[in-house]
């Protein structure tokens, strides 16, 4: 039997049918068309899942379930997608207006999540009893798995580590908190930081990868100057890393997981960021005679919301 898995964002929403290892035997993707009430949302995506069903030559006999992750909360008990800001979801029974489609077994939870699943059924965790995965990117994302099974709380928002705080009365986030993980840890963070510098240090390279405008600066632009010796680079990098071990640290000794698998756009940055984590966490870890959770980069991109999300049960 094999399963189905959608990952949906705010700009398209891809698919796949996924084999009990974690591989992808069939693809698809549609926009995602947020103009559209709720219920014609699902029924695109039930379109979308019919298309490449037929077109793989499966039938729905074949299909076990159909998961999907979500950038937002959802409850994994009722199917219900509880906040979704991107598609503008609030309170949407997400498993019982797709079961209208398909009489199957329907699951729904946090995209995140369903990408540390993915990573600890077929990525870099496979084979761990627990593990932890922080996706890097505009925000701060994070799964929790244990003993195979994925940890969402009892109300279904136990992983939220972006929103966990790491500054007293710190920078605002969208949230309505202070010193939020994701003001500190993410691309968006890194921007922020590195114009802040900018404003003092102007003679940077980043203002010539940016050409002057501080508006086109992105993440990248800051790790790659950065990774040249740039010295304002090198300290927005430093704060950066620091902001992210002691993330890293907490998660260490909270959970004592087996791994922390970094991932997300801002992870692309490979061994240079790789290498500065695992440097710096010992220093905030609470145990300093005992080993802890390996660091690790995620292994499957972009298809981990796809399998995670057909891996949910």
């Amino acid at each position: 039997m094999y399963r189905i898995g959608l990952d949906i964002g705010g700009t398209g929403i891809q698919m796949g049918i996924v084999d009990e290892k974690g591989h992808i035997l069939e693809k698809n993707d549609i926009p995602t068309n947020t103009a559209l009430p709720f219920s014609e949302q699902i029924h695109a995506m039930a379109d979308g899942v019919k298309i490449m069903l037929e077109r793989s030559g499966y039938s729905l006999l074949d299909i076990a379930s159909i998961g999907a992750g979500v950038p937002g909360v959802a409850d994994p008990r009722t199917g219900e997608v509880i906040f979704c800001t991107n598609l503008s979801w609030h309170h949407m029974p997400f498993r019982e207006e797709f079961r209208k489609y398909y009489d199957k077994p329907i699951f729904v939870d946090n995209d995140a999540t369903v990408a540390g699943l993915a990573e600890s059924v077929a990525g870099v965790s496979a084979g761990s009893s627990s593990s932890v995965f922080i996706t890097i990117g505009t925000g701060i994302g994070s799964g929790i798995i244990i003993n195979g099974r994925v940890w969402s709380g009892a109300h279904g928002v136990g992983s939220e580590l972006g929103h966990s705080i790491l500054e007293l009365d710190g920078e605002p986030c969208t949230c309505g908190n202070r010193g939020c993980v994701e003001r500190y840890c993410s691309a968006t963070a890194i921007i922020r930081m590195a114009r802040e510098q900018l404003a003092r240090h102007p003679e940077s390279s980043m203002m010539d990868s940016c050409e002057g405008d501080l508006k086109k600066l992105n993440a990248r632009m800051v790790l790659d100057a950065a990774k040249e010796g740039d010295s304002t680079a090198v300290k927005v990098f430093r704060r950066f890393i620091r902001a992210l071990s002691m993330t890293v640290a907490n998660v260490v000794n909270i959970l004592d997981p087996e791994m922390i698998v970094l991932g997300g756009g801002v992870a692309k940055a490979g061994t240079f960021l790789l290498d500065a984590v695992r440097a710096d966490v010992p220093n905030y870890v609470l145990y300093k005679d005992l080993p802890f959770g390996r660091i690790e980069l995620a292994r499957l991109g972009s298809d981990a919301g796809i399998i995670g999300a057909a891996m949910l049960s």
